[in-house]
């Protein structure tokens, strides 16, 4: 394993490895090493990359070294009473730049955007071993190519990110999560969509494979009360609703699909108004949880093949297999499958990152499609 100890030794490397043809993985702590298929490679490590490189919480804007701990910088934040507003979760040791590179939201995506949406500027090494400068470290900024929102979810196939300027926001003074219990798919989503759309102003909202429904309310003591008083009244025609005091397991498993029961996980991207539909369709003993209000749907099965994700299309949406016996990732793509032009155009980008193909490590056999198709 390789660990830079600056931006320049990582550009070293990797200028190394495109001269020589190796193929290199870039990885934090390793959190998401078995998504995507079995591969042989290099691993360059950017857990030594760590710090805080500026932070203004006057200003919103934090910049940070891309191997630091995502916990470290959620904890920075939250003493400043900030957050980073697309609510990143990891497993233990996930790293910001991994966090990042993988397009990690939670719950509050729905209405605060996504990891692109909130990724100002950063620093990269691309194939070519040249370090490049995006974005800047202001939240407004119009100059330029928008890089960052082509670095955010990227998987490390277009260069190394060794510092990211991240927009902030202060954290809500209070947070209240309102449930309902015993709702079938279609209840629960109709039941999510009057939130979402009512002037409650509710922040997320999720469904689980139990029939309960959580909705969030945050914000000012005062107006959290009085939303929380008005949202029974809204919902009167779906469900009625309780107080939950300790919301935290509920919202994770949401968020995150932990606990769901079965050795293959799938994340579904999907109009929310599909989610019930899918649901339905799904094989028996199925596990399932709805979150941003129907339009990620969580499964989990034991069944290793691609029926849900033949769903998942039928119904218009996408789906990413997350965690699968390795024999199983070897065969079935991580990515849903992209039509010929999209294929086509994302070789291009990825040539004019890394010419050489140094990132090109097998992880992702759509690359190799693609490759092929703009050929």
């Amino acid at each position: 394993m390789l660990e830079p100890r600056d931006t320049a030794d990582l550009a070293g490397i990797i200028a190394d490895a495109a001269a020589s043809g190796r193929k290199l993985e870039l990885r934090g702590h390793g959190t998401k090493a078995d998504f995507g298929a079995p591969r042989e490679a290099e691993v360059v490590s950017l857990a030594g990359l760590t710090g805080v490189v500026d932070y203004d919480p006057a200003e919103l804007v934090l910049t940070v070294r891309a191997g630091t701990p995502l916990a470290e910088v959620q904890s920075l934040v939250a003493g400043e009473g900030q957050m980073l507003a697309f609510e990143p979760w990891g497993d233990a040791g996930a790293t910001i730049g991994g966090t990042v590179a993988a397009g990690v939201a939670g719950s509050r995506r729905v209405t605060a955007g996504s990891a692109r949406d909130h990724l100002l500027g950063l620093t990269a090494v691309s194939g070519r071993g040249e370090v490049f400068v995006a974005g800047a470290k202001v939240v407004k900024n119009v100059t330029g190519y928008d890089l960052p929102k082509l670095m955010a979810g990227s998987w490390g196939r277009l260069g190394a990110m060794t510092e990211l300027t991240l927009k902030v926001l202060p954290a809500p003074r209070e947070v209240v999560t309102l449930a309902a219990r015993g709702l079938d798919p279609a209840a629960a989503h109709a039941a999510m969509a009057c939130a979402l759309g009512s002037n409650a102003e509710v922040s997320a909202a999720a469904a689980l494979a139990d029939g309960t429904v959580l909705l969030r309310v945050a914000g000012f003591a005062p107006s959290v009360a009085a939303r929380c008083a008005a949202l029974p009244g809204l919902l009167a025609g779906h469900c009625a609703l309780e107080r939950v005091e300790d919301a935290a397991p509920l919202w994770q498993r949401a968020m995150t699909g932990a606990g769901l029961k079965g050795a293959v996980r799938w994340d579904v991207h999907l109009p929310p108004r599909a989610a019930p539909a899918l649901i339905a369709a799904l094989p028996a003993g199925a596990d399932w949880a709805m979150d941003w209000g129907g339009g990620r749907v969580w499964i989990c099965t034991d069944a290793e093949d691609d029926t849900v994700r033949a769903l998942a299309a039928g119904l218009g949406g996408e789906a990413r297999l997350i965690a699968a016996p390795a024999a199983m990732r070897a065969q079935v793509p991580a990515f849903h499958p992209r039509a010929r032009g999209v294929l086509a155009l994302e070789a291009r980008v990825r040539r004019a990152f890394d010419p050489k193909g140094v990132f090109a490590t097998g992880r992702f056999a759509e690359d190799a499609d693609a490759d092929a198709v703009s050929a």
